[in-house]
């Protein structure tokens, strides 16, 4: 008896393993934001200066929730997504990319913020900016290379 194809796993895609791990430094990064906080601890900038500044901004907060728990949810969920999508679960990369997108456009408008509303920059907020950006361009890109036919 002959095994089919249909019973052979898909083989695993390493750029979404990849995106999975990048997601969590964001992940990290946000909780430790949120937990700062809630807790109304002062944050110390040990690379540039102007933590305090962004992060008692109106900016740093969406009604009463802290804009990095959304942040935090943000990564949980590309996370969440980047494994499911190194199963090769095919509609999982749509979702993935619509949230990826999602969160690169808002990190421009922070960025934006930063730099001409605000005048300070965040280390923490930064290294998120980072982070999106690698994860966009990472599952951008991969969404491009050519599909063997």
């Amino acid at each position: 008896m002959t095994q089919t194809n249909s019973l052979r796993p898909s083989p695993l895609s390493w750029t979404y393993l990849i995106a999975a791990l990048v997601s969590l430094i964001g992940l990290g990064d946000a909780i430790y934001l949120t937990v700062q906080h809630i807790t109304g601890a002062s944050l110390r900038c040990t690379i540039i200066s102007g933590c305090s500044e962004v992060l008692s901004s109106p900016y740093a907060q969406v009604g009463s929730v802290p804009l990095a728990a959304v942040g935090a949810a943000a990564y949980f969920v590309v996370f969440s997504l980047a494994v499911l999508a190194a199963f090769n679960y095919p509609l999982v990369k749509l979702f993935l990319r619509i949230l990826l997108g999602l969160m690169f456009l808002t990190t421009l408008w922070l960025l934006y913020l930063q730099a001409f509303v605000i005048h300070h920059f965040c280390q923490y907020c930064l290294l998120s900016a980072a982070v999106t950006t690698v994860l966009t361009l990472v599952v951008f890109l991969s969404s491009l290379r050519k599909k063997p036919a």
